[in-house]
């Protein structure tokens, strides 16, 4: 086996004179169940014959009656050299969002850099997109998606590479008059980047900009005309038009010590200045740094931005006119709630459901934050039923 490297791209991988890619980390894999492990089942299906591709399906196990639910694909980040839907990182990352916000999620496979250059991952990212549509009809290929998922609610999600690549995909979908029409895209830690500063508070370390540059101009898009100045990645600084994004809404998340952190600002403002008509909505952690939730997923931070991600998807979504659909709380039997809401819950098919509900000024939405132990579930509840219902 040839030893001697040619390049090396540091934490991410090296490349050997043979061309024998070994990558770091991102490598381990975690098989799909159809356990109810951690009450969602998962399974893997080809989308792309042609490139061997796959998506690995989430879906709740509490769903026992087939009712419909809001659709998550899931772009995976790893500066499009490393991680996949089936490493640790990100399996559990996608089944906890699955789970917490009630939805089935499609978390996407992609051909990655350095073997497969930019633009393989966006290309194989629309496939993905395109094929889970060819289910909007009830009649694609795959069961889970016919039975389960609700594509008047279909949300694009992704973090660092991924976010980018979300952001892309949301214009394509604009561009090629996607439908229907897709609700929501949610860019987490996004990595946009240019040849300049976006402002006086962004990255001005040359070293660290060179240092990023050189992981897109070298191994990732190697073929990019114009290096980090390529629209695909520098989407701030470029005079890209994103009045035609395909969504209703975005959500923008960032970490104040990311070096993307101005980017992710920067773009959330050029977004709310572009005609687009949307609603951007703008999440910061000013402690955190890159993707901080899937490090530490267990952190107040990491659960509070899970929160504002599954509020994302589920708010403004058809609830059960008859009760209220809580978190799962292990042996919870009561819970207390902001807002002088009080509930008694009992669990059926591993779900609590909320019912004998006394509502103080409770209008035509219910929500509330359950604070059980570290951890803040959410109470949601969407029915014309509650409106002023009192008792």
């Amino acid at each position: 086996m040839e030893t001697e490297i040619v390049s090396e791209f540091l934490p991410f991988g090296r490349i050997y004179k043979d061309g024998r890619v070994e990558r770091l980390t991102g490598t381990e894999i975690i098989p799909p169940s159809l356990d109810a492990t951690n009450d969602v089942v998962s399974k893997d299906v080809v989308y792309s014959t042609e490139h061997n591709l796959s998506v690995r399906l989430f879906l709740p196990h509490n769903n026992n009656n087939n009712k419909k639910l809001p659709l998550l694909i899931y772009i995976h980040g790893g500066a499009w050299i490393i991680e996949s839907p089936f490493s640790p990182l990100y399996h559990n990352h996608v089944a906890e969002l699955a789970k917490s916000a009630n939805c089935l999620a499609v978390s996407v496979q992609y051909r990655r850099a350095p073997e497969h250059p930019i633009p393989a991952a966006y290309e194989d990212s629309w496939s993905a997109i395109e094929w889970i549509f060819s289910h909007a009809g009830g009649s694609g290929p795959e069961e889970w998606i016919n039975q389960h998922a609700y594509f008047e609610r279909v949300f694009i999600g992704g973090d660092s590479a991924g976010a980018n690549m979300s952001h892309h995909m949301a214009m394509r979908a604009g561009r090629e008059k996607l439908s229907p029409r897709i609700k929501g895209v949610v860019i987490v830690h996004p990595a946009f980047w240019g040849t300049d500063p976006v402002d006086e508070l962004d990255v001005q370390d040359a070293e660290t900009r060179r240092g990023i540059a050189q992981v897109w101009e070298e191994i990732a898009s190697p073929n990019s005309v114009n290096g980090t100045d390529d629209p695909l990645f520098n989407v701030v600084g470029s005079g890209s038009d994103f009045s035609g994004l395909g969504c209703e809404k975005v959500l923008v998340a960032v970490a104040g010590k990311d070096v993307f952190v101005r980017q992710g600002l920067g773009y959330a403002e050029k977004l709310k200045k572009s005609g687009w008509g949307g609603d951007v909505e703008v999440v910061v952690e000013e402690e955190e740094g890159h993707v901080f939730h899937l490090q530490n997923p267990d952190s107040e931070s990491a659960l509070r931005f899970l929160d504002r991600f599954v509020e994302f998807i589920t708010d403004g979504s058809n609830g059960d006119d008859d009760f209220v659909n809580a978190e799962l709380v292990s042996k919870l039997k009561s819970v207390t709630v902001e807002y002088n809401f009080t509930f008694s819950a009992y669990k059926t098919t591993k779900t609590l459901y909320v019912a004998k509900c006394r509502v103080q000024g409770c209008g035509w939405k219910l929500r509330a934050s359950v604070k059980y132990g570290p951890k803040t579930f959410w109470v949601t509840k969407y029915s014309k039923k509650m409106k002023n219902r009192k008792g």
